[in-house]
């Protein structure tokens, strides 16, 4: 609208100034040795006009003229440039629908139109990615490498190739390069920690985070809970050798992730170990309120060394009255006060749990009590094949694997943080809770201790904490361990832990280790001559016979 205003305005002042000029005449008379011309000055202003209009047109005509060959390469270049994009787009579609034929002769259409373009580098790749041709698709990517701009995609699509193919080595050396390369970007960062991971470079992976929080490429939580657990990796990997490291490491991994339970059981045991009670009460304290655990409850009860079974049920009663809902309390409470020989504390504790929470573990646990107090083999024998039906208990478990302790990534994935706290999904069939229920019986009725026919059960858990253990050096002191869990022959595979089997054949009565201070009484008990089962052999027991 405004070049319409403008052209009129222009018109409008030429024919005002064409006809101001037109009512002032005169002449011009120009004479040029035996020339002479004269006109009026309205027609020579007309004709001076017409001459720029003529010059003008001859000096388009004779530069089209002489541009003729470039313009000509120009519409060539643009009508093959447009061609070349047509192709991209069209094998782009073909690629992601699956269509090899045609993204094929759309590769191809592409290549001959625009053969140095980027993007026809990157549908070559994938074109042979789809129709099998590994050997082309990593030459092209090999190729990007030597040009700037494509240099970010030819890592990328080196290191899938790589990943495809299984070669972790190459795989981490491309994705260090991309890294090197340009730290902002986002895959090489979360390849190259996954791969750390893997390999168990937990140093490595940590500097990585680092480097991904600096760019922001991760949330904050995120990275707080991912340093939280390699360090806690680094501090189970380094707690016997150098305790005082561990220590810092599981104090940092506390402090940025307080319910992350191995960080606090570990930070637990070596205070308590250097003899730093009260620390090691706020330590476990604060994780259990967060997530009750046998862990954290074991290394509570053996805060502070020396102490007799009885001050340890006296300190653990604490954290029933912290978490008086939570179920591990009151299993923390019966197993110390089993230590303690408190059977009716025991009971106490459990009688909660018997009605509307009853598990394999507090059905090993009333056995026990029955055969500790009692002596009563009925009800042991009834308690424990409640114990091989009866719900499992919670354990560490990630991706259908069940472990008997924390791990920081998944023996099936690799994935980091995988291990929870919880009901493993798998239950004892029928069939194999028929074939248990009879071994229970078959001990029972041969006079097996109690302990024995719990340490036959091979997925019943007994949550019996052990004692102390004695540490070396400057930070040498009374150890607590984790609670003890046997290992389903499942987990045990999958972890790569193949359990052996017994190399003898002679059944032998299991007694349940006990701390030095342990008032229980100890009396030598034998194998009974007429089961056949071993010639008589004097043994050791922390539990009265009735």
């Amino acid at each position: 609208m405004i070049r319409v205003v403008l052209f009129f305005i222009v018109v409008l002042g030429a024919i005002m100034g064409l006809h101001w000029l037109a009512d002032r005449p005169g002449s011009i008379v120009i004479e040029w040795q035996d020339y002479v011309a004269e006109t009026s000055v309205f027609r020579a202003f007309v004709g001076l006009l017409i001459l720029v209009a003529a010059a003008i047109l001859a000096w388009s005509l004779l530069r089209g003229i002489w541009m003729s060959p470039a313009t000509l390469g120009r519409y060539f270049h643009k009508r093959r440039q447009k061609r070349g994009l047509e192709a991209i787009s069209g094998g782009i579609i073909a690629v992601g629908a699956g269509d090899r034929a045609l993204a094929t002769r759309y590769a191809s259409q592409a290549r001959k139109a625009l053969p140095n373009e980027p993007l026809t580098h990157l549908l070559r790749a994938q074109t042979a990615e789809l129709v099998g041709d590994r050997t082309t698709s990593r030459r092209i990517f090999e190729a990007m490498l030597g040009a700037p701009d494509t240099e970010q995609l030819g890592l990328r699509g080196l290191f899938l190739e790589a990943q495809r193919e299984k070669e972790k080595d190459a795989a981490r050396q491309y994705a260090e390069r991309a890294l090197k390369l340009n730290a902002k970007l986002d895959w090489p960062v979360e390849a190259l920690f996954d791969i750390q991971c893997r390999d168990q470079d937990w140093q490595g992976a940590l500097e990585t985070l680092d480097i991904a929080r600096r760019q922001n490429l991760i949330e904050k939580p995120v990275f707080n809970r991912r340093r939280a657990v390699l360090l806690t990796a680094l501090a189970q990997a380094s707690e016997e050798p150098l305790p005082q490291k561990a220590l810092e490491m599981a104090l940092e991994a506390h402090r940025l992730a307080p319910d992350l339970v191995p960080a606090a059981a570990i930070a637990g045991r070596i205070l308590a170990s250097q003899g730093s009670t009260p620390r090691t009460a706020r330590v476990l304290l604060k994780t259990w309120r967060l997530s009750p655990h046998p862990d954290i409850a074991a290394a509570y009860a053996y805060a502070r060394p020396g102490d007799s079974p009885r001050d340890r049920l006296a300190r653990v009663r604490q954290l029933g009255r912290i978490t008086p809902n939570s179920a591990e309390a009151n299993i923390a409470i019966a197993v110390t006060a089993l230590e303690a020989h408190d059977w009716a504390e025991a009971r106490k504790a459990l009688e909660p749990l018997t009605e509307h929470r009853l598990t394999q573990r507090v059905c090993t646990l009333m056995a026990r009590i029955e055969n500790g107090e009692h002596g009563a083999t009925g009800k042991v024998r009834e308690w424990l094949a409640r114990a091989v039906n009866a719900p499992r208990d919670p354990a560490w478990t990630a991706d259908g694997v069940v472990s008997d302790r924390w791990a920081p990534m998944s023996p099936v994935t690799g994935q980091l943080d995988a291990f929870q706290w919880r009901v493993p999904v798998e239950a004892i069939d029928q069939a194999e809770g028929e074939l248990l229920a009879a071994k229970v019986d078959a001990l029972v009725s041969l006079g097996a201790h109690t302990d024995e026919v719990i340490e036959q059960l091979p997925d019943v858990t007994t949550a019996r904490p052990t004692a102390p253990k004695e540490r070396t050096g400057p930070a040498e002191g009374a150890q607590p361990h984790a609670y003890v869990r046997p290992n389903s022959p499942a987990a045990n595979v999958a972890l790569g832990e193949v359990q052996k089997p017994a190399k003898s054949a002679e059944t032998r009565i299991f007694v349940p280790p006990r701390a030095p201070d342990d008032p229980g009484t100890e009396e030598a008990e034998t194998i009974a001559p007429e089961s056949g089962l071993a010639d008589p052999k004097p043994v050791r027991s922390m539990e009265a016979k009735a």
